[in-house]
C-alpha cells in the first residue's frame, strides 16, 4: 500500500463524486492499485478557478473498471472516511513545494509530476499536510513554535525506518478522522458557505463571544451513511434543525422548502421561513445541497 494524491475540480471533466469515487483513466491504473487500502489526499489545481493545493482526505477502498466507461477506471472511496481538511493547505509555501518530490529535478519524480493526476505522495509528506489541514489538533504530529515549521516525525514515522512500522502513523490517522474533529471541521465548512446564516430562515444571530448561533446539520445523518462534505449540509438555526431532523420540514431539488402535513401549525412555519419559501444557497454553485441528499431525505425522513 502507499499514499497518494487525487487531482479533481469542481467542474467536473469526469465523472467524480469525491466522497464516493474517483474517476480516472487507463493510463493511471498501475499507479491508482499501490494506493488501495490506503490513504489519498485531494489536491485542487488552478485550472477551472481552484485555489492550488490540498483540501481533503480520504481511504481508497478498491480499484474497478468503470461500468460506463471503456478505458476508463473508478477508485472506490471507503464509506464514511472522506473529510475535508478544517484548513486549505497550500501547494507551495516560502520552504517549497508540501510534496517534497515535486522539487527533485535530479529525480524520476521530476516538475512533471505536478501534471499527473494521479500521483504518490510520501508519508512524511501527507502527514505534514495533515498537520497544516487541522492546524487546531493536537496528538497528531508535533510542530515546532512556526506553522510553516517542517514537521519532525516521531519514531515510527521516519523514512529510514523498517517499512513494516507504520502502526504509529495510521493510528494517528485515526485520530484525526474522530467524530470530534469531524464534527468540528464540518461545522466550519458548511458555517463559512452559507455565511453563519440560517439557509431557511435568513437569521444570522452572533453573540458576544463571537459564536454563531446557526448549527451545520446533516441532510443525510452520519449514522444513514451521510459523508461529512458541504453539499451534504445546510446551515440551520435550532429549532428549523430540529424540525428538518424529524422530517417536519424539507427540501425540493429546487430547493423550494417543504413543510409536513404532519405539522400542527403550519402557518407559524411559512412566518418563520424565508418569505419566498426558498433556501438561501452558498454563493459557491458547488457548494450547494446536493439532490441526491436531498432525495434521501425526502424519501427517508420527510414525513409527506
Amino acid at each position: 500500500m502507499a499514499k497518494g494524491v487525487f487531482t479533481h475540480r469542481p467542474n467536473l471533466v469526469y465523472d467524480d463524486f469525491p466522497e464516493e469515487r474517483y474517476q480516472f483513466p487507463k493510463r493511471y491504473l498501475n499507479r491508482a492499485r499501490a494506493f488501495e487500502g490506503d490513504w489519498i489526499v485531494y489536491y485542487e489545481p488552478r485550472r477551472g478557478g481552484g485555489r492550488l493545493g490540498y483540501n481533503a482526505i480520504a481511504r481508497v477502498q478498491e480499484i474497478i473498471p468503470d461500468p460506463s466507461a471503456d478505458d476508463m477506471f473508478l477508485a472506490i472511496i471507503e464509506a464514511g472516511s472522506f473529510l475535508p481538511l478544517e484548513a486549505f493547505v497550500p501547494f507551495q509555501d516560502h520552504h517549497g513545494f508540501v510534496e517534497s518530490d515535486l522539487g527533485k529535478p535530479d529525480s524520476s519524480l521530476n516538475s512533471g509530476l505536478m501534471q499527473w493526476a494521479v500521483r504518490p505522495i510520501s508519508d512524511l509528506d501527507f502527514y505534514r499536510i495533515l498537520a497544516r489541514g487541522f492546524p487546531a489538533e493536537t496528538g497528531i504530529l508535533p510542530r515546532s513554535g512556526t506553522p510553516d515549521a517542517v514537521v519532525t516525525p516521531p519514531p515510527g514515522m521516519r523514512e529510514d525506518a523498517e517499512p513494516f512500522v507504520f502502526d504509529g502513523p495510521r493510528e494517528r490517522v485515526e485520530q484525526v478522522v474522530t467524530r470530534a474533529v469531524r464534527d468540528r471541521a464540518f461545522r466550519q465548512h458548511v458555517l463559512s458557505a452559507y455565511d453563519s446564516r440560517c439557509a431557511l430562515t435568513g437569521f444570522k444571530f452572533i453573540n458576544g463571544g463571537g459564536r454563531a448561533e446557526v448549527e451545520a446539520a446533516h441532510i443525510q445523518p452520519v449514522e444513514r451513511d451521510g459523508p461529512d462534505t458541504v453539499r451534504n449540509g445546510l446551515a440551520l438555526s435550532g429549532t428549523v434543525h430540529w424540525m428538518f431532523d424529524r422530517g417536519l420540514i424539507g427540501l425540493s431539488d429546487t430547493h423550494d422548502i417543504l413543510v409536513s402535513r404532519h405539522v400542527n401549525n403550519p402557518d407559524e412555519v411559512w412566518r418563520l421561513v424565508n418569505a419566498d419559501k426558498r433556501a438561501r444557497l452558498p454563493s459557491a454553485p458547488h457548494l450547494a445541497p446536493h439532490p441526491r441528499y436531498l432525495s434521501w431525505h425526502r424519501e427517508h425522513c420527510f414525513k409527506q
